[in-house]
Protein backbone atom coordinates (compact mmCIF):
# COMPACT_ATOMS: atom_id res chain seq x y z
CA UNK A 1 0.00 0.00 0.00
CA UNK A 2 1.29 3.13 -0.99
CA UNK A 3 0.88 6.36 1.94
CA UNK A 4 1.68 9.54 1.72
CA UNK A 5 0.00 11.60 4.05
CA UNK A 6 -0.38 10.51 7.86
CA UNK A 7 -1.20 12.65 10.84
CA UNK A 8 1.35 12.40 14.14
CA UNK A 9 1.45 13.20 17.43
CA UNK A 10 4.95 14.11 18.86
CA UNK A 11 6.43 15.20 21.99
CA UNK A 12 10.09 16.22 23.33
CA UNK A 13 10.51 14.81 26.71
CA UNK A 14 10.31 16.34 30.28
CA UNK A 15 13.80 17.78 31.74
CA UNK A 16 13.96 16.30 34.54
CA UNK A 17 13.21 17.54 38.12
CA UNK A 18 16.06 19.66 40.14
CA UNK A 19 16.76 18.43 44.01
CA UNK A 20 17.26 20.22 46.83
CA UNK A 21 19.86 18.50 49.44
CA UNK A 22 22.60 19.20 51.46
CA UNK A 23 25.99 18.26 52.41
CA UNK A 24 25.95 16.06 55.45
CA UNK A 25 29.86 15.12 55.75
CA UNK A 26 30.96 14.69 59.07
CA UNK A 27 33.52 17.13 59.54
CA UNK A 28 31.68 20.07 57.28
CA UNK A 29 29.41 22.03 59.27
CA UNK A 30 27.11 24.11 57.66
CA UNK A 31 27.76 22.41 54.13
CA UNK A 32 25.27 24.17 52.56
CA UNK A 33 23.03 23.00 49.75
CA UNK A 34 23.94 20.64 47.16
CA UNK A 35 21.03 19.37 45.00
CA UNK A 36 22.11 18.61 41.75
CA UNK A 37 20.01 19.76 38.72
CA UNK A 38 17.71 17.69 36.41
CA UNK A 39 18.91 16.22 33.11
CA UNK A 40 17.88 17.49 29.76
CA UNK A 41 14.67 15.98 27.79
CA UNK A 42 15.66 14.29 24.71
CA UNK A 43 14.31 15.71 21.72
CA UNK A 44 12.28 13.89 18.88
CA UNK A 45 14.49 14.25 15.77
CA UNK A 46 13.62 13.30 12.36
CA UNK A 47 16.25 11.49 9.68
CA UNK A 48 15.88 10.34 6.13
CA UNK A 49 16.38 7.28 5.14
CA UNK A 50 16.87 6.46 1.19
CA UNK A 51 15.76 2.99 1.89
CA UNK A 52 12.38 4.17 2.69
CA UNK A 53 9.73 5.01 -0.09
CA UNK A 54 6.03 5.30 1.55
CA UNK A 55 5.02 6.71 4.86
CA UNK A 56 3.55 3.19 5.74
CA UNK A 57 5.06 2.63 8.77
CA UNK A 58 3.58 5.90 10.23
CA UNK A 59 -0.17 4.50 9.56
CA UNK A 60 0.72 2.12 12.46
CA UNK A 61 2.72 4.18 15.33
CA UNK A 62 1.43 7.93 15.10
CA UNK A 63 2.91 8.74 18.77
CA UNK A 64 6.44 9.73 19.52
CA UNK A 65 7.41 10.31 22.15
CA UNK A 66 11.10 11.24 23.61
CA UNK A 67 12.25 10.35 27.44
CA UNK A 68 12.59 12.75 30.03
CA UNK A 69 15.44 13.45 31.47
CA UNK A 70 17.29 12.11 34.54
CA UNK A 71 16.22 13.66 37.45
CA UNK A 72 19.18 15.52 39.70
CA UNK A 73 20.86 13.88 42.41
CA UNK A 74 22.52 14.89 45.84
CA UNK A 75 25.98 15.94 45.93
CA UNK A 76 25.73 18.26 43.02
CA UNK A 77 25.24 15.31 40.76
CA UNK A 78 23.87 16.54 37.17
CA UNK A 79 20.65 14.24 36.36
CA UNK A 80 21.70 12.58 32.93
CA UNK A 81 20.39 13.79 29.45
CA UNK A 82 17.96 11.65 27.66
CA UNK A 83 19.26 10.36 24.15
CA UNK A 84 17.52 12.06 21.36
CA UNK A 85 14.57 9.80 19.77
CA UNK A 86 15.55 9.57 16.15
CA UNK A 87 12.61 8.86 13.44
CA UNK A 88 13.13 7.34 10.00
CA UNK A 89 11.18 8.92 7.31
CA UNK A 90 11.50 8.62 3.37
CA UNK A 91 13.49 11.31 1.24
CA UNK A 92 11.14 13.70 0.00
CA UNK A 93 8.76 13.87 3.51
CA UNK A 94 7.34 17.63 4.34
CA UNK A 95 6.30 18.38 7.78
CA UNK A 96 3.83 20.48 8.90
CA UNK A 97 2.63 21.81 11.96
CA UNK A 98 -1.33 20.91 12.42
CA UNK A 99 -2.35 24.12 14.39
CA UNK A 100 -0.49 26.87 12.80
CA UNK A 101 -0.12 25.41 9.38
CA UNK A 102 3.58 26.25 9.26
CA UNK A 103 5.91 24.18 7.35
CA UNK A 104 8.89 22.85 9.97
CA UNK A 105 11.20 20.74 7.56
CA UNK A 106 11.15 19.52 4.40
CA UNK A 107 13.39 16.50 4.33
CA UNK A 108 14.62 15.40 0.47
CA UNK A 109 18.48 14.30 0.93
CA UNK A 110 19.74 11.04 2.74
CA UNK A 111 20.87 11.60 6.32
CA UNK A 112 19.08 14.80 6.81
CA UNK A 113 17.69 15.71 9.96
CA UNK A 114 15.33 17.86 11.76
CA UNK A 115 14.17 18.39 15.15
CA UNK A 116 10.67 18.30 15.18
CA UNK A 117 9.68 18.39 18.98
CA UNK A 118 12.11 20.03 21.57
CA UNK A 119 13.14 18.58 24.67
CA UNK A 120 12.55 20.26 28.05
CA UNK A 121 15.66 21.79 29.90
CA UNK A 122 15.82 20.43 32.75
CA UNK A 123 15.29 21.76 36.55
CA UNK A 124 17.50 23.48 38.67
CA UNK A 125 18.72 22.32 42.07
CA UNK A 126 18.21 23.84 45.42
CA UNK A 127 22.40 25.07 44.86
CA UNK A 128 21.19 27.39 42.22
CA UNK A 129 19.17 29.50 44.38
CA UNK A 130 21.48 29.83 46.97
CA UNK A 131 22.02 33.69 47.76
CA UNK A 132 23.85 35.77 50.95
CA UNK A 133 20.46 36.36 52.26
CA UNK A 134 19.11 32.58 51.69
CA UNK A 135 22.32 30.22 51.76
CA UNK A 136 19.92 27.27 52.48
CA UNK A 137 17.20 27.75 50.42
CA UNK A 138 14.15 25.34 50.52
CA UNK A 139 13.60 25.88 46.72
CA UNK A 140 14.27 23.41 43.71
CA UNK A 141 12.60 23.31 40.03
CA UNK A 142 10.72 20.77 38.21
CA UNK A 143 11.94 19.83 34.54
CA UNK A 144 10.74 22.28 31.61
CA UNK A 145 8.02 20.18 29.57
CA UNK A 146 8.81 18.81 26.36
CA UNK A 147 7.48 20.56 23.23
CA UNK A 148 3.96 18.41 21.98
CA UNK A 149 2.79 19.33 19.00
CA UNK A 150 0.21 17.42 16.27
CA UNK A 151 2.16 17.13 13.07
CA UNK A 152 1.29 16.24 9.40
CA UNK A 153 3.79 14.27 7.20
CA UNK A 154 3.70 14.43 3.59
CA UNK A 155 5.32 12.73 1.16
CA UNK A 156 5.99 14.50 -2.41
CA UNK A 157 8.18 12.43 -4.36
CA UNK A 158 11.38 12.94 -5.55
CA UNK A 159 11.24 12.46 -9.28
CA UNK A 160 13.01 14.83 -12.13
CA UNK A 161 10.03 13.83 -14.84
CA UNK A 162 6.15 14.00 -13.95
CA UNK A 163 3.89 12.63 -16.40
CA UNK A 164 0.57 14.25 -16.24
CA UNK A 165 -2.72 13.58 -18.43
CA UNK A 166 -6.03 12.03 -18.22
CA UNK A 167 -6.77 8.65 -17.66
CA UNK A 168 -5.87 5.74 -19.92
CA UNK A 169 -4.11 7.89 -21.94
CA UNK A 170 -0.99 5.71 -21.58
CA UNK A 171 0.86 7.24 -19.19
CA UNK A 172 1.76 3.56 -17.65
CA UNK A 173 2.35 1.84 -20.50
CA UNK A 174 5.25 4.49 -21.75
CA UNK A 175 6.81 4.29 -18.44
CA UNK A 176 6.90 0.74 -18.69
CA UNK A 177 8.73 0.53 -21.92
CA UNK A 178 11.02 3.34 -21.20
CA UNK A 179 12.20 2.08 -18.06
CA UNK A 180 12.83 -0.97 -15.68
CA UNK A 181 8.91 -0.09 -13.83
CA UNK A 182 6.22 -2.37 -14.04
CA UNK A 183 3.10 0.00 -13.42
CA UNK A 184 -0.34 -1.80 -13.76
CA UNK A 185 -1.78 -1.31 -17.03
CA UNK A 186 -5.17 -1.82 -18.29
CA UNK A 187 -7.94 -0.31 -20.71
CA UNK A 188 -9.77 1.05 -17.48
CA UNK A 189 -9.96 5.11 -16.11
CA UNK A 190 -7.84 4.84 -12.95
CA UNK A 191 -5.49 1.89 -13.34
CA UNK A 192 -2.96 3.75 -11.43
CA UNK A 193 -3.80 4.24 -8.07
CA UNK A 194 -0.23 5.13 -6.77
CA UNK A 195 2.68 6.95 -8.65
CA UNK A 196 5.07 4.59 -9.81
CA UNK A 197 8.97 5.75 -9.99
CA UNK A 198 11.49 3.97 -13.02
CA UNK A 199 14.79 5.39 -13.87
CA UNK A 200 14.94 6.00 -17.37
CA UNK A 201 18.56 6.04 -19.09
CA UNK A 202 19.02 7.07 -22.84
CA UNK A 203 21.23 5.73 -25.87
CA UNK A 204 24.10 8.45 -24.73
CA UNK A 205 24.25 7.28 -21.21
CA UNK A 206 22.31 10.09 -19.72
CA UNK A 207 19.80 8.82 -16.92
CA UNK A 208 17.08 10.63 -15.01
CA UNK A 209 13.67 9.83 -12.23
CA UNK A 210 9.96 9.27 -14.20
CA UNK A 211 7.28 9.12 -12.41
CA UNK A 212 3.61 8.07 -13.77
CA UNK A 213 0.97 9.26 -11.53
CA UNK A 214 -2.31 8.66 -11.22
CA UNK A 215 -4.51 10.55 -13.78
CA UNK A 216 -5.99 14.02 -13.52
CA UNK A 217 -9.85 14.81 -14.39
CA UNK A 218 -11.73 18.21 -14.01
CA UNK A 219 -11.77 19.66 -10.76
CA UNK A 220 -8.44 17.60 -9.43
CA UNK A 221 -7.33 20.71 -7.62
CA UNK A 222 -10.35 20.60 -5.60
CA UNK A 223 -10.22 17.01 -4.28
CA UNK A 224 -12.21 15.67 -6.82
CA UNK A 225 -10.96 12.19 -8.66
CA UNK A 226 -7.60 11.45 -6.96
CA UNK A 227 -7.75 14.87 -6.85
CA UNK A 228 -4.64 16.13 -4.27
CA UNK A 229 -3.37 12.64 -4.05
CA UNK A 230 -1.97 13.14 -7.35
CA UNK A 231 -0.95 16.78 -7.26
CA UNK A 232 1.24 16.44 -4.53
CA UNK A 233 3.46 14.76 -6.05
CA UNK A 234 4.75 16.79 -8.99
CA UNK A 235 5.26 19.72 -6.93
CA UNK A 236 8.93 18.16 -6.91
CA UNK A 237 9.34 17.63 -10.53
CA UNK A 238 11.37 19.36 -12.99
CA UNK A 239 9.80 18.67 -16.23
CA UNK A 240 6.29 18.16 -16.99
CA UNK A 241 5.40 15.37 -20.03
CA UNK A 242 1.90 16.25 -20.73
CA UNK A 243 0.76 12.67 -22.43
CA UNK A 244 -1.96 13.00 -24.58
CA UNK A 245 -4.40 10.12 -26.20
CA UNK A 246 -4.36 12.34 -30.18
CA UNK A 247 -6.38 8.91 -31.15
CA UNK A 248 -9.92 10.38 -29.84
CA UNK A 249 -11.05 6.62 -28.98
CA UNK A 250 -11.87 8.12 -25.28
CA UNK A 251 -14.47 10.99 -27.47
CA UNK A 252 -12.64 13.63 -26.11
CA UNK A 253 -11.07 16.39 -27.98
CA UNK A 254 -7.18 16.16 -27.55
CA UNK A 255 -6.60 19.77 -27.74
CA UNK A 256 -9.66 20.55 -24.34
CA UNK A 257 -7.73 17.35 -22.26
CA UNK A 258 -4.70 19.65 -22.96
CA UNK A 259 -6.19 23.05 -21.76
CA UNK A 260 -8.34 21.31 -19.23
CA UNK A 261 -5.06 20.07 -17.54
CA UNK A 262 -2.89 22.79 -17.79
CA UNK A 263 -5.76 24.32 -16.22
CA UNK A 264 -5.80 22.10 -12.80
CA UNK A 265 -2.16 22.49 -12.97
CA UNK A 266 -2.36 25.88 -12.51
CA UNK A 267 -5.38 26.19 -9.98
CA UNK A 268 -3.07 23.90 -7.77
CA UNK A 269 -0.51 25.81 -8.02
CA UNK A 270 1.01 28.57 -10.34
CA UNK A 271 4.33 27.38 -10.16
CA UNK A 272 3.75 24.40 -11.83
CA UNK A 273 3.46 26.38 -14.91
CA UNK A 274 6.95 27.60 -14.64
CA UNK A 275 8.23 24.20 -15.83
CA UNK A 276 8.70 23.09 -18.76
CA UNK A 277 6.27 20.84 -20.66
CA UNK A 278 6.95 18.68 -23.02
CA UNK A 279 3.74 17.90 -25.13
CA UNK A 280 3.90 13.59 -25.55
CA UNK A 281 0.96 12.89 -28.65
CA UNK A 282 0.57 9.40 -27.95
CA UNK A 283 -1.32 6.57 -29.79
CA UNK A 284 -0.11 7.76 -32.86
CA UNK A 285 -0.17 3.87 -34.27
CA UNK A 286 -4.23 4.81 -34.45
CA UNK A 287 -6.60 5.08 -37.19
CA UNK A 288 -7.33 9.32 -37.57
CA UNK A 289 -4.32 9.92 -35.24
CA UNK A 290 -2.49 11.71 -37.70
CA UNK A 291 -5.63 14.38 -38.48
CA UNK A 292 -6.03 14.79 -35.19
CA UNK A 293 -2.47 15.69 -34.47
CA UNK A 294 -2.58 18.42 -37.54
CA UNK A 295 -5.17 19.88 -35.43
CA UNK A 296 -4.15 20.08 -32.10
CA UNK A 297 -1.00 21.72 -33.35
CA UNK A 298 -2.68 24.75 -35.10
CA UNK A 299 -4.08 24.88 -31.51
CA UNK A 300 -1.54 24.92 -29.25
CA UNK A 301 1.05 26.86 -31.84
CA UNK A 302 4.44 27.06 -30.61
CA UNK A 303 4.18 26.88 -26.91
CA UNK A 304 5.35 24.08 -26.18
CA UNK A 305 7.31 21.25 -28.23
CA UNK A 306 5.44 18.21 -28.80
CA UNK A 307 6.68 14.44 -29.60
CA UNK A 308 4.51 11.95 -32.04
CA UNK A 309 4.94 8.68 -30.18
CA UNK A 310 3.32 5.68 -29.94
CA UNK A 311 3.95 3.66 -26.59
CA UNK A 312 2.97 0.36 -27.85
CA UNK A 313 4.98 0.04 -31.06
CA UNK A 314 8.00 2.60 -29.40
CA UNK A 315 7.78 4.90 -32.05
CA UNK A 316 9.38 8.16 -31.84
CA UNK A 317 10.14 7.09 -28.11
CA UNK A 318 14.64 7.96 -28.43
CA UNK A 319 14.05 11.36 -29.57
CA UNK A 320 11.63 12.07 -26.63
CA UNK A 321 13.64 10.86 -24.46
CA UNK A 322 16.86 12.91 -25.89
CA UNK A 323 15.02 16.07 -25.38
CA UNK A 324 13.73 15.31 -21.86
CA UNK A 325 17.41 15.28 -21.15
CA UNK A 326 18.50 17.84 -22.87
CA UNK A 327 15.52 20.10 -20.88
CA UNK A 328 17.07 18.50 -17.41
CA UNK A 329 20.36 19.32 -18.09
CA UNK A 330 19.14 23.12 -18.07
CA UNK A 331 15.90 22.88 -15.92
CA UNK A 332 17.36 24.48 -12.15
CA UNK A 333 15.08 22.51 -9.16
CA UNK A 334 11.94 24.33 -7.75
CA UNK A 335 12.43 24.14 -4.11
CA UNK A 336 8.63 23.78 -2.30
CA UNK A 337 9.43 26.28 0.14
CA UNK A 338 11.67 30.05 0.55
CA UNK A 339 13.86 29.67 3.49
CA UNK A 340 11.56 31.71 5.35
CA UNK A 341 8.96 29.54 5.83
CA UNK A 342 10.43 26.38 7.50
CA UNK A 343 9.87 28.03 11.20
CA UNK A 344 12.19 25.71 12.88
CA UNK A 345 15.69 24.98 13.97
CA UNK A 346 17.12 28.45 13.66
CA UNK A 347 16.43 31.80 14.93
CA UNK A 348 14.19 34.59 13.55
CA UNK A 349 14.07 38.38 14.83
CA UNK A 350 10.61 39.93 13.65
CA UNK A 351 9.06 43.26 14.83
CA UNK A 352 6.02 42.18 16.10
CA UNK A 353 3.90 41.85 19.28
CA UNK A 354 5.19 39.61 22.34
CA UNK A 355 2.68 36.43 22.71
CA UNK A 356 0.47 37.24 25.81
CA UNK A 357 1.56 35.68 28.95
CA UNK A 358 -1.56 34.85 29.89
CA UNK A 359 -5.51 35.22 29.60
CA UNK A 360 -8.00 35.29 32.11
CA UNK A 361 -11.71 33.45 31.17
CA UNK A 362 -14.83 32.88 33.56
CA UNK A 363 -16.53 30.38 34.07
CA UNK A 364 -20.27 29.90 34.61
CA UNK A 365 -19.94 29.06 38.55
CA UNK A 366 -17.66 32.34 38.74
CA UNK A 367 -14.47 30.88 38.89
CA UNK A 368 -11.85 33.25 37.28
CA UNK A 369 -9.51 30.26 34.84
CA UNK A 370 -5.71 31.89 33.88
CA UNK A 371 -4.32 30.15 31.13
CA UNK A 372 -1.34 31.07 28.68
CA UNK A 373 1.54 29.02 27.44
CA UNK A 374 3.94 30.81 29.22
CA UNK A 375 2.05 30.55 32.42
CA UNK A 376 0.85 26.80 32.91
CA UNK A 377 5.15 26.15 31.27
CA UNK A 378 5.71 28.07 35.05
CA UNK A 379 3.03 26.58 36.91
CA UNK A 380 4.46 22.77 36.00
CA UNK A 381 8.01 23.42 36.52
CA UNK A 382 7.14 24.37 40.00
CA UNK A 383 7.08 22.20 42.93
CA UNK A 384 4.24 22.87 45.24
CA UNK A 385 5.30 20.41 47.81
CA UNK A 386 7.65 22.91 48.81
CA UNK A 387 6.72 26.36 50.90
CA UNK A 388 9.68 28.23 49.11
CA UNK A 389 8.59 27.08 45.70
CA UNK A 390 5.04 28.42 46.31
CA UNK A 391 6.39 32.18 47.19
CA UNK A 392 8.31 31.96 44.46
CA UNK A 393 5.47 31.08 42.30
CA UNK A 394 3.51 33.94 43.87
CA UNK A 395 6.15 36.40 43.38
CA UNK A 396 6.39 35.21 39.92
CA UNK A 397 2.72 35.83 39.15
CA UNK A 398 2.67 39.12 40.50
CA UNK A 399 5.28 40.28 38.45
CA UNK A 400 3.76 39.44 35.53
CA UNK A 401 0.60 41.37 36.13
CA UNK A 402 -1.84 39.01 36.91
CA UNK A 403 -2.75 39.91 40.62
CA UNK A 404 -3.96 43.41 39.14
CA UNK A 405 -5.63 42.33 35.59
CA UNK A 406 -7.72 40.06 38.26
CA UNK A 407 -8.54 42.78 40.41
CA UNK A 408 -9.43 44.55 36.85
CA UNK A 409 -11.60 41.72 36.09
CA UNK A 410 -13.40 41.98 39.45
CA UNK A 411 -11.82 39.31 41.91
CA UNK A 412 -12.47 39.82 44.95
CA UNK A 413 -11.11 38.51 48.53
CA UNK A 414 -11.84 34.72 48.85
CA UNK A 415 -12.95 34.09 44.90
CA UNK A 416 -11.81 31.06 42.98
CA UNK A 417 -8.89 31.20 40.69
CA UNK A 418 -8.33 28.23 38.14
CA UNK A 419 -5.29 27.32 36.39
CA UNK A 420 -4.94 23.64 34.74
CA UNK A 421 -6.30 21.47 37.53
CA UNK A 422 -5.32 23.53 40.56
CA UNK A 423 -7.47 25.85 42.45
CA UNK A 424 -6.65 28.97 45.22
CA UNK A 425 -8.34 31.75 46.43
CA UNK A 426 -7.75 35.29 46.14
CA UNK A 427 -6.32 37.20 48.43
CA UNK A 428 -6.53 40.90 48.29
Amino acid sequence: MFVDQVKVYVKGGDGGNGMVAYRREKYVPKGGPAGGDGGKGGNVVFVVDEGLRTLMDFRYNKHFKADRGEHGMSKNQHGKNADDLVVKVPPGTVVTDEDTNQVIADLTEHGQKAIIAKGGRGGRGNTRFATPANPAPQLSENGEPGKERQIILELKLLADVGLVGFPSVGKSTLLSVVSAAKPKIADYHFTTLSPNIGVVETDDGRSFVMADLPGLIEGAHEGVGLGHQFLRHIERTRVLVHVIDMSGLEGRDPYEDYRTINEELKQYNLRLLERPQIIVANKMDMQEAADHLESFKEKVGDDYPIYPVSALTRQGLRELLFEIANQLETTPEFPLYDEEELTENRVLYKMEDEEQPFFITRDSDGTFVITGQQLERLFKMTDFSRDESVKRFSRQLRGMGVDDALRERGAKDGDTIRLLDFEFEFID
